[in-house]
């Protein structure tokens, strides 16, 4: 044998017997583990819904609307689900996370409120270090960042008695999401890229507070336009005036909000799918409670409980708005929650779904788990953006609220009458 060649051999044998002795397996298949799930609480803020079948579709017989939600068994895996609407506070804090993200990147440009990157690290990205942010003097009372964050407030003659004021059409989120089923179309095409699946999208995400006047024409809602977002009294209020598009764009920032909190604790927290608007069949089911063929969250096939109270915020009558309590909208925590422990599936607001609208779609979609959705372009006529909208609000009369009932809005459309509620899948989990 060449002695020259020995050497080299036994070197490289070694390394392997090292190597799969390091591994465990002793020559086994062991598998690759990763990080145990250490608990299966829910997200602050949501309820678990079990898996479960159900009969989505009209729990009476209705001739108006018989042809567009015929009834079909569906069979669906489990997830979480807010247990109320998203609020003003809670969108809020996505308003400010924007606004302050914007003034340190665009404006400020201070290298003391990034983090520094690791030694040897070759991204130039930068992150935010927010517990700067959140700690010491404000960003905003910081008399040194003054004079560079002025510009972000109206100026000269679009001020009003001098007052400072944000600018709040400054306020646009960047984000970016993958679009598996456009990947999956397109798996054996080789002339697409991963980058060709990735959607980037800006979107303006203060809501739009003039659809208190936009909305109703010939209503005194000037009130409801000055105080509805900003005041602290409707802070525990559903937050409306936002379309299908910032929801969305919500539901992003809040899965990078975690994963971000969540790396820099070098995973020390259960890892988490990401948050979306739940599917119009997603949504059925969990409003439904567990009940069969139940007209309301609640059961039914009343309005009122045993002791005659409305059990919902709607338009009672002919227009009695304030009986059931709130002559507009109410605290997202108001009226009893479903079996579920969901606050105001029936009412209040109506809720986006992430589903396209399509009066057939119930009979196209499959059984298990079902969806119908279309990522419609710019260009596409506007029945093509058309998006599921479910639960009634408290400008509807009571049909409106029941849990089969469908009805949509135009994706770019914001209402006083419509706001939404995040889900979460509960990857191997069932109870």
């Amino acid at each position: 044998m060449n002695k020259k060649w020995c050497f080299p051999f036994l070197f490289l044998l070694g390394l392997f017997a090292l190597s799969a002795c390091s591994s465990g397996g002793r020559g086994e298949l062991v598998g690759v583990r990763l990080k145990s799930i250490k608990s299966n609480r829910p997200p602050k803020g949501m309820v678990y819904i079990p898996q479960g079948t159900f009969i989505a579709g009209v729990s009476d017989e209705d001739i108006s609307f018989s042809q567009i939600q015929q009834n079909r068994q569906f069979t669906m895996s489990p997830f979480y689900m807010d247990e109320t609407e998203i609020s003003n506070s809670q969108y809020r804090q996505f308003v400010n996370w924007v606004r302050d993200s914007i003034a340190i990147t665009q404006y400020l440009n201070d290298p003391s409120y990034f983090i520094s990157p690791k030694e040897g690290s070759a991204s130039d990205q930068r992150f935010i270090d927010w517990s700067k942010v959140a700690s010491g003097k404000s960003l905003w009372a910081d008399a040194a960042n003054r004079d560079k964050l002025n510009t972000m407030f109206y100026q000269g003659s679009d001020q009003i008695f001098g007052q400072e004021e944000l600018d709040v059409r400054l306020l646009r989120y960047i984000y970016e999401t993958y679009d598996l089923r456009l990947a999956a179309a397109n798996k054996n095409n080789p002339n697409f890229n991963r980058s060709d699946a990735i959607i980037r999208d800006t979107v303006a995400v203060y809501p739009d507070t003039t659809v208190w006047l936009t909305d109703f024409a010939y209503a005194q809602n000037e009130p409801m336009v000055e105080g509805y977002f900003s005041h602290p009294a409707y802070q525990d209020y559903p937050v409306v005036g936002v379309n299908w598009y910032q929801a969305k764009a919500f539901a992003a920032w809040r899965t990078q909000l975690y994963e971000h909190y969540n790396r820099k604790q070098a995973g020390a927290h259960v890892a988490r799918a990401r948050y979306d608007l739940p599917s119009e069949f997603e949504w059925e089911y969990a409003a439904r409670g567990g009940h069969i063929n139940s007209p309301y969250p609640w059961g039914g096939p009343s309005m009122r409980n045993a002791r005659g109270c409305l059990m919902a915020n709607f338009k009672v009558g002919r227009g009695d708005y304030a009986s059931d309590g709130g002559a507009f909208t109410v605290p997202v925590k108001a009226y009893m929650p479903n079996d579920y422990g969901l606050y105001n599936m029936a009412g209040n607001v109506a809720e986006w779904t992430s589903s396209a609208f399509d009066e057939s779609s119930t009979t196209l979609v499959h059984d298990m788990v079902p969806t119908y959705s279309y990522r419609a372009k710019k260009d596409d006529p506007e029945v093509f953006k058309r998006k599921v909208v479910r639960g009634g609000s408290w400008k509807d009369i009571a049909y409106f609220l029941q849990n089969s009932t469908r009805t949509f809005e135009v994706q770019d459309s914001s209402r006083s009458y419509i706001g939404f509620r995040c889900v979460m899948a509960a990857p191997g989990m069932s109870k």
